[in-house]
């Protein structure tokens, strides 16, 4: 089950200078880009709860992808 939708995501390939996108490369995109979300939002969850927080902020989620070397 995909999140984000296909437009937005087709926007992003052409704004890297594609003049046209299929819809199985956006799909696979969106797949990626859903996995290193959920990566990072995990590793975010973890570093929030460390610091004895519920809520997980900005700096959360930077730090864990830069923990996550990306």
């Amino acid at each position: 089950m995909t999140i984000i939708p296909f437009a937005p995501i087709e926007r992003v390939i052409r704004n890297a200078g594609a003049q046209r996108v299929s819809e199985s490369a956006g799909m696979e995109l969106t797949e990626i880009l859903e996995e290193f979300g959920l990566e990072i939002s995990r590793e975010a969850i973890k570093l929030a709860e460390h610091a004895g927080r519920k809520t997980v902020k900005a700096e959360d989620i930077k730090l864990a992808k830069e923990m996550l070397g990306r």
